[in-house]
């Protein structure tokens, strides 16, 4: 189910330990705008978006929404019900619900639990889980986590050139562009970026959860065996195949491999796709989507409406 429903326990037994330590939580200092983000449809409709200023590190992920929109909640204040009159439900084939994203990164206690440490990127989006009840990383947050980590932590930032040729170069470009420190080789606890054709990158095991399709990856796309190469496929909103791209298609997605950091795929069905796939990398592309295909220059946001 959504990531949104709080940990009650967990909350009262903080809440416990503060009251004997003989603390309280006060509104703390000021730290940056939070950049909010609301859409729904996997972000093919926005809502609205926002910079939040006048959060404090008290504040979490709920506490800036309320003060943002106008909100249902449920079970104590913990489970957001609606936003701007949008409300959760449940419908012939499929569900749909309110889910949240802070940096580009599914959250993993509810939103009224994460804390915000400021600068952050949150995304919430009204749509149907039904075909990927989770979707651990999404690309829609750019430069998140690249620049600023996720879960309050810096994260390095490792390119993996896997056959990229020139690609790899405008992909490290264009996170040096925006601020990202690109660490040398691969260290311990690095968000990964692999570049490359389909062909290279799929024997990473982040990446060859494409296979495993959405359910598992969260990824609306696929690389299916076609003469003696691959074709990338966009699915749609339930899974299904929606449109098979050519020879030159290209591939910007991102998923996690258990609780390891992100990984990034920059990748495509030839060289070409790898090429066009780099060109993606910026706000305009990406902005408000889970992940992005591109074939002759046209970008289609996945998954395929």
């Amino acid at each position: 189910m959504s990531r949104r429903r709080g940990t009650a326990a967990a909350i009262a037994l903080v809440a416990a330990a503060i009251a004997a330590a003989g603390c309280g939580l006060g509104p703390g200092k000021e730290v940056a705008a939070v950049d909010l983000t609301v859409t729904r449809d996997y972000g093919a409709v926005p809502v609205l978006h926002r910079s939040v200023g006048d959060v404090t590190e008290s504040d979490t992920v709920m506490r800036v929404l309320e003060r943002s929109a106008k909100i249902e909640t449920s079970y104590g204040g913990d489970f957001v019900d609606s936003i701007e009159g949008l409300e959760g439900e449940g419908r012939s084939g499929g569900y749909l619900d309110w889910l949240f994203y802070v940096n580009g990164v599914e959250a993993t206690v509810g939103a009224a639990a994460y804390p915000l440490h400021g600068g952050e990127s949150v995304w919430w989006d009204y749509r149907d889980w039904s075909a990927a009840i989770s979707v651990p990383a999404v690309v829609g947050s750019w430069p998140q986590p690249l620049l600023d980590g996720y879960d309050g932590q810096r994260h390095p930032v490792a390119v993996e050139c896997l056959a990229g040729g020139a690609a790899c170069g405008e992909v490290r470009e264009r996170l040096v562009s925006v601020g990202v420190q690109v660490a040398a080789g691969s260290p311990s606890g690095a968000i990964r970026v692999l570049v490359g054709p389909w062909a290279q990158v799929r024997r990473d095991p982040a990446a060859a959860q494409l296979g495993d399709g959405p359910r598992v990856s969260g990824v609306f796309a696929e690389f299916r065996a076609a003469g003696g190469g691959y074709a990338l496929q966009g699915l749609g909103e339930d899974g299904g195949p929606r449109r098979t791209f050519g020879a030159g298609a290209g591939l910007v997605a991102a998923t996690r491999d258990g609780g390891a950091p992100p990984t990034w795929l920059v990748t495509g069905v030839g060289p070409a796709g790898v090429r066009a796939a780099a060109g993606l990398l910026d706000a305009g592309d990406l902005r408000d989507h889970y992940s992005v295909a591109v074939e002759g220059g046209e970008r289609t946001p996945l998954p395929v409406r």
